[in-house]
């Protein structure tokens, strides 16, 4: 893996906002209005976010209408997939994101916004 994306990715985890978007998006995907309704935070705030872990290689994108979907990208090497692993293993007991991925069930549940 290129350095440049090495450090893009240790730039994407030292932000809180963009760790809790990964974190909700191991549970599988979400939209743009799924993701501002679980964080709490305006709609520019979170596509700037995301838009910074598409491009260090952590979210995909899926469009379908004119709504965009993200989801976690498949590991391209071992230190990325560490990474993940990292995320889901060392923040399971962060209240703030249990309660992100409870939220995130209820919105699933209900069949979210889009």
């Amino acid at each position: 893996m290129p350095t440049a994306n090495v450090n893009l990715m240790f730039r994407a985890f030292s932000d809180e906002t963009r760790l809790r978007i990964l974190n909700l998006l191991q549970q599988g995907e979400l939209c743009v209005g799924d993701i501002v309704t679980i964080l709490g935070l305006p709609q520019p705030t979170v596509s700037r976010h995301l838009l910074y872990l598409k491009r260090a290689l952590l979210v995909q994108t899926r469009n379908n209408g004119l709504w965009m979907f993200y989801s976690l990208a498949k590991p391209k090497g071992a230190f990325h997939k560490k990474l993940l692993e990292c995320l889901k293993s060392c923040f399971e007991d962060v209240p703030a994101m249990n309660k992100d991925e409870r939220k995130a069930r209820k919105i699933k549940k209900s069949g979210g916004c889009c």
